[in-house]
Formats: C-alpha cells, structure tokens, sequence
C-alpha cells in the first residue's frame, strides 16, 4: 500500500454530524461524512442522475439524494432504494490527528 494515495481532505471539526460535505481530489468529487463520529467518503455524484449527493438529507448512516429521492447506505456505498439501484463508489479513510484522509 502506497502512501502516496492518501490525501488530506478536512479537519474533523468541519464535518458536522448529518452535515457532508463536498471535496476534490485531482478528478474525484467525494462527499465526507460524519456518522456518530466516524468519517466516511463515497463518490459525491448520484448514480441515477449528475445530483450532489452533499445537497441530499443525510439521516444516520444514510444520504438521500436531493434529486429523486433514492437513498444510500454511506458506510457501503450500496443503493437502498428505487430509483437508484447502482452503488456508490467508496473511499477507504483514516484519521490522523484532527485530519480526514481519503485513499484514491
């Protein structure tokens, strides 16, 4: 495993509980999460149709889409709900200190 692949994306403190948000890593649009105090990332674009999925309602450890509604799990990316039925992709994340890091 390379370290050259983890990226520092935020500091814990900007990632409020239910409140993702938006960050960019070279062509990855990935969306943080904060779930009971663990950080989470997926890929920040719907599956179904081009919505961010930071503009959605986060609840626990789920994001609805703000478009259509479909709803997926964060933890693993899988879609819960119609209209979505293709997963989100999943970053692997670590904490160091007070920073998120993003494996791409």
């Amino acid at each position: 495993m390379s370290e050259d692949n983890w990226h520092r994306v935020a500091a814990k403190g900007e990632v409020a509980p239910e409140e993702p948000i938006r960050v960019q890593v070279g062509e990855e649009d990935i969306a943080i999460y904060n779930v009971d105090g663990e950080f989470h990332a997926t890929s920040n674009i719907c599956t179904h149709a081009y919505a961010s999925m930071v503009d959605g309602f986060q609840e626990g450890d789920e994001i609805e889409c703000p478009l259509h509604e479909g709803r997926f799990n964060i933890k693993t990316g899988e879609a819960l709900c119609a209209p979505v039925t293709d997963a989100l992709k999943v970053f692997e994340v670590k904490l160091e200190g007070d920073d998120i890091l993003v494996k791409v």
